[in-house]
């Protein structure tokens, strides 16, 4: 990956403040729980966040770091089932761009490569294949 999960996941939940509102304080806290600990307490903190993003659907910047954090669960307990949450969440994500960051839709659109890969499916589903075709290329 051309980025760090954890640190983009850090920053990208200090931008989701506003889209929080009077959720916020939980979230950092769970956050906090998710990311000093390990095994059930990490686990449980990292369920009640994607609990919390459930009930926020378009706050996208939480959205975001519901999908980095998916990476980190996937390196601390590497089972099929975080694989397959991350890839729901990235392609949920990816469906609809507009009105997102381009810097985190793609690292969404790297993640998701990364957790098909995880499955073993190698090719890319219609969602980033729309996603890439639609993406300026850098250069000069």
């Amino acid at each position: 990956m051309q980025f760090d999960a954890a640190l983009a996941a850090q920053e990208t939940l200090q931008e989701a403040e506003s889209e929080l509102g009077a959720d916020w304080d939980e979230a950092a806290e769970l956050e906090e729980t998710f990311s000093s600990n390990a095994g059930a307490t990490a686990r449980d903190a990292y369920e009640q966040l994607l609990a919390l993003a459930a009930r926020h659907p378009n706050a996208h910047r939480f959205q975001a770091f519901c999908i980095y954090i998916t990476w980190q669960q996937v390196t601390e307990e590497t089972i099929a089932r975080h694989f397959q949450t991350g890839m729901t969440l990235a392609q949920t994500y990816l469906a609809s761009p507009e009105g997102k960051d381009p810097r985190h839709l793609a690292c969404v659109a790297e993640l998701l490569d990364s957790f098909r890969a995880g499955l073993g499916l190698d090719e890319e589903d219609d969602i980033v294949v729309e996603f890439r075709k639609d993406t300026p290329k850098g250069g000069d």
